[in-house]
């Protein structure tokens, strides 16, 4: 019998993650392709619990398992961060936000934007007929465009807490 273990504490989606669950977690975002086996090596586990454990996290929405690319190596040679001003229903101007096409990561914030909103897209073209597409939103008041010149430092190892 191991020490006793802290209670589950709720994400922001209300979901409970025990410590085995963050530690699987923390396995993942080493190596989104490590076995089952290895996971289950490192956690205490068995291979089939935490293909179990896995599969619930992945339910729930508080683990997504994908291939990160680079961008550029795939023909996206333009991204920016879009700080987006707006008045009205922000979840609801949000929400149309993600919907535009080349459009991959919309926060709502506090500060100076109401909305940020990141943009991969081919060329200097397609950034244009996105900004349109973003200032034809009803609501939106104003944008300012971050272009990226090249990308230093992109992880997703942020670990557990």
């Amino acid at each position: 019998m191991g020490a006793p273990q802290p209670p589950a504490r709720k994400n922001a989606s209300g979901a409970a993650l025990d410590e085995t669950a963050k530690r699987i977690i923390e396995q993942l975002q080493q190596d989104g392709r490590r076995s089952y086996a290895a996971i289950g090596k490192a956690v205490g586990l068995s291979e089939a619990a935490v293909r179990q454990r896995v599969q619930r996290l992945l339910e729930s929405g508080a683990v997504q398992v994908v291939g990160v690319t680079d961008p550029m190596m795939l023909g996206f040679s333009r991204q920016a961060m879009i700080g987006v001003r707006c008045n009205g229903d922000l979840n609801r101007v949000a929400d149309e936000l993600s919907a535009v096409a080349g459009v991959e990561y919309v926060v709502i914030t506090a500060g100076s934007f109401d909305l940020l909103v990141e943009v991969v897209v081919a060329d200097d073209e397609q950034l244009l007929e996105v900004l349109a597409d973003i200032r034809a939103v009803p609501s939106v008041t104003g944008t300012e465009s971050f272009v990226y010149l090249k990308l230093r430092k992109q992880t997703y190892a942020w670990g557990t807490r």
